[in-house]
């Protein structure tokens, strides 16, 4: 059996596959160091999930991929690999369907926005939160919505719309679940929003390319040689003992190894044994539709916590972009192991959209979809129970999940360039 040596094998050529291998090999050349970096991908190109699909005159994602930049550096760095490219900066407009009325995002801060009844209710239970909902230690989602904003809030949209998002019970998942990407706000926060508003959140502004988030892809291969990636070749198993990976094409040996799969195939991929429900996530499938004519002008995105409703978010691609006709992503939630009947998913999706009057007299002339899953992982104990088990294991022999997936945490598009810039720096002395 012919083994080939790498220093650097990379599974996946997603965001974070191609950040690393980018970041490694332009620190590596400024040492004048040439490691060896291969980067397999089971797909026949590369992005991961962030592809465009451009269909007559639409140009859609796989979702609703837009960026929010914190750094300035990282988006510099990509706008200056695409040059040609024009780009969209947005000021966001997001909204929340409630009683056939939109509401300010987020909900919580926006509550004097409701029906009068809802709103007062709300506000009462807000305010008395802590003498239903006292708070405590080892608690859940679903607990820290009600011990932070009370039943009314809770149960009007947090909890409604997380549930058709997550495809899970709330109680099974870490209060810290979603992290920094939970629109935070307390007691005096609501109430000071109520004279004078102020909705701003993490992603208030993004940057969107006319190409397609795609571009931003192909903004980070535009350093790499074209004999660093190997498509159509799929990770099939890891010897850590010693340091080899089989693909289903070859065997290498390596000094490290790069994976952005999602942790529990990468476990397996090892033959390390987790517990059987230690790890669960949700699908999300993806209907991008395109119409003869314009809809809505205002919003970018609405959120849909009705369970009468089947989607859970519908985004506007033609406001983002000014189209001259009406371009959406609509996102539908479910379980891991549920089987989609994508045709009457999508005659589903069309009686809620005349329901909802976001589709009046337009005519469906283009229609892609697409299914995600793993999609949203979920932030359990017993994941990060896996996770702290078996993370050493992993480091010890040179294996590195990144990520999304590959670390199992609920995060920003930038934060998988972020992460794996950090890492390639740590490898910078021994590249």
């Amino acid at each position: 059996m012919t083994i080939e040596p790498v220093d650097y094998l990379v599974v996946g050529a997603g965001i974070s596959g191609l950040s690393f291998a980018n970041t490694l090999l332009t620190l590596a050349h400024k040492i004048n160091q040439r490691p060896t970096l291969l980067i397999v991908e089971a797909s026949s190109t590369p992005g991961g999930y962030c592809k465009t699909i451009k269909r007559d005159q639409f140009v859609w994602d796989y979702s609703g991929h837009f960026f929010h930049f914190s750094r300035p550096d990282i988006e510099a760095w990509l706008r200056a690999r695409m040059p040609h490219q024009q780009l969209r900066s947005v000021q966001k407009r997001s909204y929340i369907r409630y009683a056939s009325q939109n509401i300010d995002f987020p909900f919580q801060k926006n509550i004097h926005q409701l029906p009068q009844a809802d709103f007062i209710r709300c506000l009462h239970d807000l305010w008395f939160r802590q003498q239903h909902y006292p708070e405590c230690s080892n608690n859940t989602f679903k607990q820290m919505l009600y011990q932070r904003f009370g039943q009314g809030i809770a149960d009007a949209f947090l909890i409604p719309y997380n549930e058709k998002l997550y495809a899970c019970d709330l109680d099974t998942l870490e209060p810290d679940a979603m992290g920094r990407f939970f629109p935070q706000g307390d007691a005096d926060d609501i109430i000071r929003n109520l004279l004078n508003p102020n909705n701003q959140s993490y992603n208030s502004t993004f940057t969107y390319p006319v190409g397609g988030a795609v571009e931003y892809v192909n903004a980070l291969l535009h350093d790499l040689p074209s004999e660093a990636l190997a498509f159509n070749e799929s990770l099939e198993s890891i010897n850590l003992a010693d340091r080899t990976a089989q693909t289903s094409k070859r065997t290498f040996s390596f000094r490290r190894l790069i994976s952005s799969q999602p942790l529990p195939h990468l476990l397996k991929a090892c033959q390390l044994q987790a517990p059987q429900d230690a790890f669960s996530w949700n699908q999300v499938l993806v209907f991008n539709l395109g119409f003869d004519t314009k809809g809505p002008s205002l919003p970018h995105w609405i959120y849909f916590p009705s369970p009468d409703t089947r989607f859970y978010r519908v985004g506007w691609y033609d406001n983002i972009m000014d189209g001259p006709q009406m371009s959406l992503y609509v996102e539908i939630g479910g379980k891991q192991d549920e089987v989609f009947d994508v045709e009457n998913e999508r005659l589903r999706v069309m009686e809620d959209l005349r329901k909802e009057k976001i589709v009046t007299t337009q005519k469906l002339i283009a229609h892609h979809h697409v299914i995600l899953n793993p999609a949203y992982v979920h932030i359990t104990h017993a994941a990060q129970k896996a996770q702290a088990q078996w993370l050493p294991v992993l480091h010890a022999a040179g294996v590195y999940p990144v990520g999304r997936y590959g670390s199992w945490t609920y995060c920003s598009i930038e934060d998988n360039i972020i992460e794996t810039q950090a890492l390639a720096q740590r490898f910078r002395a021994s590249v």
